[in-house]
């Protein structure tokens, strides 16, 4: 055991002097860092302005798409303000002072609410006092869409305006705004028969497939401005429609109003307290993240292993090792030494996931606070530091057993390619076992001992039967016992062989060799 232990301390500083071991270490912080700040950095400060005409030749939805407009930008500044209250109000203004947070609700009832009593200006009142010294002023967010003036002087169609608009929407030609070259990305124009091509079940003949409001862009990608002029001119006309059938305005208000709350449930929690929380919904989806962790960083660590033999063989370092220790007690300690890399590896990723979602949890971020309670409460951390362990001694045991017989990467990419495909499985299923975790596909791929790890780490959080949680486990142990005896019998027979790489049946024999 000591020399076993001398090569797993050696494996361990070698490999921890590497640039790839400091980088592995970053990366991954880096990119969960990354993940947090960069789409807000997007949402905030990527997005460009989107400039646009509006010509509505019937004079019926001008105004409606104005407003659409209007009330999104309103609650993209009540989102603004509320999160700027969370960053920036005193902790005691959660008892006392704490008024703006009638505000929190940002739906379109909640927007209503916030126009009515005063908007921005009312909501910075009501925070005062409470903002804590030295803080900054309010920065409201930028207007993402901009109306701008239509550069034609004379409007005769729908087509002729289109013919003129087409060079500044292909940026051949900029428009104008407040004398500032601007480009032209969308246009909406809007035909004077527009009634009649309203779509309409009662109606015997439907409208002809140019018929519509017409929306001009280059950009097949963002639907966003898209989105929000069809919803609102729909909306009027649905609104226009039921007056029109003998509706008054208040009454088809409070209709649309009128609505049946959906209470999720969970019959497996006690009485009283089967209410499903935000933190339950994220809890379902949270094992995908730790599976990606887990593929990461196995096939990270079997890389890296499958280099190391093959470059130890190939520099006949191997020979002067195994002049001093036999080779079970090499294989045992190189195994021992890049598992202690993984795992340092895997305990530094996880030590930066809980100090970054700790971070947003001192800025009052909701979904932060339900994941760092997820991760605390929770048996994810502990169940997917076992699933690691023994997922990297099976795939270590094959991944050495084939460096042992080859010379070169070259030899191993045959072999490799076959492995590589076979954890590809894993990553294909990941988005599905959630829905269904303890179906007829998870049940059968748990059973299956490559795959146990992975799969079974996908059904933590859904409770999987006992039977399956025992019974798999107890076959991923077997399994990776012979795994490992198999890999010694091969890596004893292959490591000191030279030229072609074995077949697969002769491998096989050397099994039944004592």
């Amino acid at each position: 055991m000591r020399n076993a232990f001398l090569v797993a301390l050696r494996e361990y500083v070698e490999n921890a002097k590497t640039k790839g071991f400091w980088l592995g270490i970053l990366m991954l912080p880096l990119m969960l860092f990354l993940s947090f700040q960069v789409p807000l950095f997007l949402e905030k400060q990527g997005t460009p302005v989107r400039h646009f005409v509006l010509v509505d030749l019937s004079r019926q939805f001008e105004k409606t798409v104005e407003q659409a407009l209007e009330t999104q930008y309103q609650r993209d500044l009540l989102q603004a303000l509320n999160q700027y209250a969370r960053e920036y109000a005193s902790r005691a203004a959660d008892t006392s002072g704490g008024e703006w947070k009638a505000f929190a609700d940002e739906s379109p009832e909640g927007v209503a609410a916030f126009l009515q009593a005063g908007g921005k200006t009312y909501f910075l009142a009501l925070l005062g006092k409470t903002l804590l010294p030295n803080t900054p002023p309010f920065v409201e967010p930028r207007r993402i869409y901009r109306r701008v003036s239509l550069p034609i002087t004379e409007v005769k169609s729908i087509q002729s305006i289109a013919d003129e608009l087409r060079p500044f929407l292909r940026g051949e030609k900029k428009i104008k705004e407040n004398e500032t070259p601007v480009r032209l990305d969308a246009a909406i124009l809007i035909p004077p028969d527009i009634e009649s091509q309203i779509v309409r079940p009662d109606r015997k003949m439907a409208p002809p497939e140019e018929a519509g409001i017409q929306y001009w862009s280059g950009n097949l990608a963002d639907k966003a401005l898209r989105t929000l002029v069809e919803n609102a001119v729909n909306q009027e006309i649905k609104r226009r429609e039921s007056i029109n059938r003998g509706f008054d305005l208040a009454t088809y208000q409070q209709i649309e109003k009128t609505h049946v709350p959906i209470i999720e449930l969970n019959p497996k929690k006690v009485a009283g307290q089967e209410r499903v929380s935000a933190a339950e919904k994220l809890a379902q989806w949270a094992p995908v993240g730790f599976v990606y962790l887990l593929w990461v960083a196995l096939f990270s660590i079997s890389q890296m292993l499958l280099s190391n033999t093959i470059e130890e063989k190939s520099n006949r370092i191997i020979e002067v090792l195994l002049s001093s220790v036999t080779p079970a007690e090499f294989l045992m300690g190189k195994l021992a030494g890049i598992a202690a890399v993984g795992l340092t590896m895997v305990l530094t990723w996880l030590a930066s996931l809980l100090l970054l979602v700790g971070w947003k949890v001192s800025g009052n971020s909701e979904v932060a606070v339900q994941f760092l309670t997820l991760l605390r409460g929770s048996h994810l951390i502990p169940a997917f530091i076992v699933y690691f362990f023994f997922a990297y001694l099976l795939y270590a045991g094959i991944i050495l057993a084939i460096g042992s017989v080859c010379n070169t990467l070259k030899e191993a990419q045959n072999y490799m390619a076959v492995i590589t495909l076979l954890m590809m499985v894993p990553l294909f299923t990941m988005m599905f076992i959630p829905k269904d975790p303890n179906g007829t596909v998870a049940t059968v791929l748990s059973w299956v001992p490559i795959y146990t790890p992975f799969i079974m780490m996908n059904r933590a959080a859904a409770d999987p039967p006992l039977f399956d949680v025992i019974g798999t486990m107890v076959l991923l142990v077997a399994s990776t016992a012979f795994v490992l005896w198999g890999a010694v019998k091969i890596f004893r027979t292959g490591i000191l062989r030279t030229g072609q790489p074995p077949r697969i049946l002769e491998m096989l024999r050397w099994l039944r060799m004592r």
